[in-house]
């Protein structure tokens, strides 16, 4: 007998137990938070690989043929416009010169003792013409001689910075040949691309220097420090990507940044009509997104959604939810598909709100 009613408090404690633990599993359930996704125009900081370049960035060449006689600067040396850089020898060009110097001075002192005779009517006007002619083919000439020996000294055509040597002191260097490149890094020009559907968005809406405004994401995952402004789009798109090439200038006071370095481009795009939810909503299984979709009847139901876009807190919507429904915005863990629940409803500005994300 006692062995019975041992038997029977065991299976009233358990029955207890159960009642109990669904009793909790029900409180817990009628604490849910249940929200909608939040339609509204909104901005969003993307990113996009971009390469740099220099405002200028060109290759010195030698204009004339000669042995390279003299060096003035060193590779990574900032130069000044006008400043010598290379001295090719000038011994050959210098005796072209003075010869075509001495040819226009006998030409000139022809042309000077044909003037008096003609003046005298000793010779005629056309054979004054002739020598006159004589004279100013010698001076042309001259003035050539001077060019090809001042092609010897090549001089920086701006203020830049010197790159790598393509040829040593001594070399037999011909016309045209590449003796290094120059940079004027006190600008940069950042190029990337932009999609046809942004592209279209940032024609379209109202401008802000805010949209215009870009910031630069260096290699070392840094901001640098001086916006940049968008200045230029090109004309045509890419018809194999569908891309079209923004061009951002940014300042480069203390020249930090170098011709062919790379980074990101951080812009504010425009998204009209954007569906937002808050990232919390969703859980992830193999890499895809997936929230509960409470029915009319409160049954949750699994969806998959895609996202467009992240911001911090939040994903943009591009696929899977309706403005109109509803999703489960906290217990995820403690529900599956096709569970009934009880649940408060949360207007999703206030959710937005709360969670302290900017998204005007």
């Amino acid at each position: 007998m006692k062995r019975v009613l041992i038997l029977m408090g065991l299976c009233v404690s358990l029955i207890n137990t159960s009642c109990q633990d669904k009793k909790e599993e029900k409180e817990v359930l009628s604490k849910l938070l249940v929200t909608s996704p939040l339609m509204k125009d909104t901005t969003i900081i993307k990113d996009y690989v971009s390469q740099i370049h220099a405002i200028q960035h060109i290759e010195i060449r030698a204009l004339e043929k000669g042995y390279l006689q003299k060096i003035f600067v060193d590779e990574g040396q900032m130069v000044k416009k006008g400043q010598i850089m290379f001295q090719i020898m000038p011994m050959m060009y210098e005796a072209e010169m003075h010869k075509s110097q001495a040819e226009a001075d006998f030409a000139k002192t022809e042309y000077l003792n044909a003037k008096l005779l003609a003046d005298s009517n000793i010779i005629s006007k056309n054979q004054l013409a002739l020598v006159r002619a004589k004279y100013d083919k010698a001076k042309a000439e001259l003035s050539l001689s001077q060019v090809r020996l001042g092609f010897t000294q090549i001089k920086a055509p701006f203020d830049g910075i010197m790159d790598r040597f393509q040829v040593r002191l001594g070399s037999l260097v011909d016309e045209g040949d590449l003796l290094t490149t120059l940079s004027d890094n006190s600008k940069l020009w950042v190029y990337f691309n932009v999609p046809e559907a942004e592209y279209l968005n940032f024609k379209t809406v109202d401008q802000s220097d805010n949209m215009k405004n870009v910031r630069l994401l260096m290699a070392n995952n840094e901001l640098y420090e001086n916006p940049g402004v968008v200045e230029t789009i090109e004309a045509d798109f890419n018809n194999e990507t569908g891309n079209i090439a923004f061009r951002a200038t940014f300042p480069n006071p203390k020249g930090l940044l170098r011709h062919g370095e790379t980074g990101s481009i951080q812009m504010v795009v425009p998204l009209k009509h954007a569906l937002i939810i808050p990232q919390k909503a969703t859980y992830e299984i193999l890499e895809k997104k997936y929230v509960f979709v409470v029915d009319k009847n409160s049954v949750v139901h699994t969806r998959e959604i895609q996202i467009r876009s992240e911001m911090p807190d939040l994903y943009v919507i591009k696929g899977g939810l309706k403005p109109e429904e509803k999703i489960l915005l906290e217990g995820i863990r403690k529900v599956k598909d096709g569970d009934k629940i009880t649940y408060k409803y949360q207007e999703p500005n206030s959710v937005i709100s709360n969670l302290k994300v900017y998204t005007e």
